[in-house]
């Protein structure tokens, strides 16, 4: 079994943990939603500007910047934590669990939050640093963008980063692990709303409409062909259909029907041809049976891409803190995550945090029973405590 390392900066993180294990579950029983974090960003405000940051508010609508700048070092490094929750119904039945109906931290970003809080305090308070540090909290990961958001909003224009980081954590990865590699690391996330409309008719009587459903059936099971006929079998690519609305009772044909369409890919070439088949394929299925087809196909997030330098510097120093045997290396996971918007502009590494195996942590993200693993608090600090030490040394 691998050991954990002594070093004594885990020990020291670990001292503090206490007091921000009962911040992230603060968090946790006041989930908010994409772009409604103004209680857990008033709460991160309030704690920087406590800790001697400049805090710099409404990136992104909730986004906000502290910025802590020690010795007269002209380098400056970003790390980046996400604080909206998931519409979902909490059932852990923990005395900390959502008091939000329909609303709960299923995904950890509670845990992220609280991590970058340790380390900002640990960091002001406890080491010494040359350089700029901005700690970036931002908004609406879910599926809403805001790492693009706060970009757009002129995020490295204010606050110029020479590189940037950020972590998840990993249900089924033991604690004590972190898990990183350069390149492709999470996949592109796209959306397409396919319209399908026909004429109605009565049920007794089909021949007297165009009936959508026919097409709608035939288009779920064809669309898996894309993937499994026309993706090169090395890359990856998934096309989900994730919901489909058709029709009120059993004796009318409807007029229309609406299907809704993820899609996941690691290549920026796949993500193209994908949608143009996607397009062709529909458009033609509908011709088929006489329908017109209306397709929204909505760009999400890019393909979450490290870079091999920043990567490098972020193994070096998780082996330092942690030992190389802690240190692993996973393949791309399908799921997306928008700091790729921030690798877009900035070079940076993006790495995953041991949450721990089984019942100590290992029921997946977006599950009504998920709860960040609070014995992963400590290493998520130290290691942005580390790195920022060894950057700006």
């Amino acid at each position: 079994m691998p050991t954990l390392t002594s070093h004594p900066l885990l020990a020291a993180v670990a001292a503090s943990a206490a007091e921000f294990i009962d911040i992230r579950r603060r968090i946790h029983a006041h989930p908010e939603l994409a772009f409604d974090e103004f209680h857990t960003s008033e709460l991160v405000a309030r704690s920087l500007q406590e800790w001697g940051y400049t805090v710099h508010r409404g990136l992104g609508g909730t986004g906000l910047v502290g910025v802590l700048r020690k010795g007269s070092g002209q380098r400056a490094i970003g790390l980046r934590a996400d604080m909206d929750a998931l519409p979902i119904q909490e059932k852990t039945g923990l005395a900390y669990a959502s008091t939000q109906p329909g609303k709960m931290h299923a995904c950890g970003h509670d845990g992220h939050t609280a991590i970058l809080l340790c380390a900002a305090k640990f960091l002001a308070r406890s080491t010494d640093f040359n350089g700029t540090l901005h700690l970036i909290f931002q908004p609406a990961e879910e599926n809403e963008g805001g790492a693009l958001r706060m970009v757009e909003d002129g995020l490295f224009d204010r606050f110029p980063c020479d590189e940037i980081y950020a972590l998840h954590n990993a249900p089924g990865l033991p604690l004590g692990q972190v898990a990183l590699s350069p390149g492709p690391v999470m996949a592109s996330f796209d959306r397409a709303t396919v319209r399908l409309t026909g004429r109605s008719a009565h049920g007794a009587m089909p021949h007297h409409g165009i009936d959508p459903m026919q097409c709608l059936a035939s288009t779920i099971l064809g669309l898996q062909s894309i993937v499994g006929r026309e993706i090169d079998a090395l890359k990856s690519a998934v096309v989900t259909v994730g919901a489909v609305q058709a029709g009120e009772t059993f004796n009318i044909v409807p007029e229309t029907a609406t299907l809704k369409i993820g899609v996941r890919t690691l290549d920026p070439q796949v993500r193209t041809l994908v949608e143009q088949r996607i397009r062709a394929f529909v458009a033609a299925q509908a011709a088929s049976y006489g329908l017109q087809a209306d397709i929204a196909y909505e760009n999400k997030y890019p393909v979450l891409v490290n870079h091999a330098a920043q990567t490098a510097t972020l193994r070096q120093a998780a082996t330092e803190l942690l030992g190389a045997d802690q240190v692993v290396e996973r393949p791309p996971t399908m799921g997306s995550e928008d700091f790729a918007f921030m690798l877009q502009h900035r070079p940076g590494a993006y790495i995953r945090l041991g949450n721990g195996v089984g019942e100590d942590g290992g029921c997946m993200v977006h599950n009504p029973l998920y709860d960040f693993n609070d014995k992963a608090l400590a290493t998520g600090a130290a290691l942005w405590v580390h790195l920022v030490q060894r950057r700006l040394a």
